[in-house]
């Protein structure tokens, strides 16, 4: 199927993308992929006398997973990343939580004649139901001028 243009797109439109087990080795290889060694996320010692009683993944390294899970759900004609809003890290992810993305478009505006902003509402969701980040994600998506020129206002999402 050939990525989701602007004209594709519709408010309310959501999808849900496919799952992936957090792996002590993620959080390792991002400690040494960023340089950030906080004992809170590599010191099992340290992490089993803080509230969260063992290592936590980086808040961060959440939303580098909120941006690749997503970006196959739905596969979309980006044009270029814009910015994030209104990011929040509510709750702690662990090695052996099951993650997915629930995204939906909540806002679009063509800016041209060649691609349109729309605002997207992301969760980072675990296996039971509790949402551990959310935020919006602004991009720049191509408009389909093809489409527009026979009128075809195409639906999507599930």
């Amino acid at each position: 199927m050939d990525p989701l243009t602007f004209d594709r797109l519709e408010v309310g439109a959501s999808w849900t993308s496919p799952g992936r087990t957090v792996t002590e080795a993620d959080i390792v290889n991002f400690a040494c992929t960023t340089g950030d060694f906080n004992p809170l996320h590599v010191d099992h010692d340290f992490a089993s006398r803080t509230p969260f009683r063992k290592p936590i993944a980086h808040g961060l390294l959440g939303l580098a997973w909120v941006a690749g899970l997503q970006s196959g759900a739905p596969r979309v004609d980006t044009v270029a990343f814009l910015g994030i809003r209104n990011w929040q890290f509510l709750h702690p992810l662990f090695a052996g939580d099951t993650i997915h993305v629930e995204c939906s478009v909540i806002g679009k505006e063509a800016t041209g004649r060649r691609s349109g902003q729309v605002v997207w509402n992301h969760r980072l969701v675990k296996q039971n139901g509790q949402v551990c980040q959310q935020g919006e994600f602004v991009t720049l998506v191509r408009i389909d001028r093809k489409r527009d020129a026979v009128g075809d206002e195409g639906v999507a999402g599930s």
